[in-house]
């Protein structure tokens, strides 16, 4: 089942492609909506009201680490084992994930199933958005799934720890890149979660999200290397990427991978577990 990929990124599948093999076999089509806590809105919620036709829902905040204080950290793998196959999602499967703010947590979920060991996982340029905007069909209710086998293997260098970031910023060996927002990262607006300092890691580099996505969708291959040469980062060296709490984490991954320079891991506990640590913080821009 070759996909015909979007031409902004071999990880993104065209909403043509998707409604031409819905029903497929060995094709899951993941619903991997989440929302900022402030908006109020509910993935799962909204899933139920309206998803597209056979998608099951991945909840990114429960396929987490419950006993961390930190929200949706990566989950054991016998954890993510038994959620996939929980939810029909095979590891050798085609896996599409899409969310509904276009493209926002649909990335997570793409890293977090490829962290695992998810063969082949695709992103739908666009999302819902584009999906309902082209009157394409969708369902409510949970959608019925066959059984699969998911032998989860998490590949621990894809993620990097609190000490893992502070040690390879110490010596100067790697580049972190924070997703925020510019004034988060500066330290002018507040952070929104309860006992975290504003500011940055030290030494980091700024590259909001609101710079690779426009309307929902990636930005092109071009201006993804404009904006990541303006943040500062230098591609022939290794890439941390961060954000508030490791979901556009994500979206910069993506756009690092689809102008070959992959990062070397993506920070988990992000900036929620750094601004509520004893490490220093810095504000301002960038150094």
């Amino acid at each position: 089942m070759n996909h015909t990929a979007s031409p902004e990124s071999r990880y993104l599948v065209s909403t043509e492609w998707l409604a031409a093999h819905l029903g497929a076999p060995n094709l899951v089509i993941v619903d991997g909506s989440w929302h900022m806590p402030a908006t109020g809105r509910k993935g799962r919620e909204e899933y139920l009201k309206a998803h597209i036709p056979g998608a099951v829902f991945f909840d990114i905040d429960a396929i987490s680490d419950i006993s961390s204080p930190l929200p949706h950290m990566l989950p054991t793998e016998t954890l993510f084992r038994a959620a996939m196959e929980s939810l029909g999602i095979g590891r050798q499967m085609k896996i599409v994930v899409y969310d509904a703010q276009g493209l926002f947590s649909a990335p997570r979920v793409w890293w977090t199933l490829r962290a695992f060991g998810a063969v082949d996982v695709a992103i739908l340029d666009g999302g819902l958005p584009k999906w309902l905007a082209e009157g394409r069909p969708t369902e409510a209710g949970e959608a019925p799934y066959l059984p699969a086998r998911f032998d989860a293997t998490l590949d621990r260098d894809w993620v990097a720890s609190i000490d893992d970031v502070a040690a390879q910023l110490a010596d100067r060996r790697v580049q972190v890149l924070d997703a925020r927002a510019a004034e988060r990262f500066r330290g002018e607006a507040p952070e929104p979660r309860a006992g975290v300092r504003p500011g940055h890691i030290p030494g980091a580099r700024n590259l909001p999200v609101s710079e690779v996505v426009k309307d929902g969708r990636l930005a092109d291959p071009a201006a993804i290397q404009k904006a990541v040469e303006a943040a500062g980062i230098d591609l022939s060296k290794p890439v941390i990427t961060s954000c508030g709490s490791g979901v556009t984490a994500a979206i910069l991954w993506l756009a690092l991978e689809t102008i070959g320079a992959p990062p070397t891991a993506l920070y988990d506990g992000s900036w929620t577990e750094w601004g509520a640590s004893d490490k220093p913080v810095a504000t301002g821009p960038a150094e």
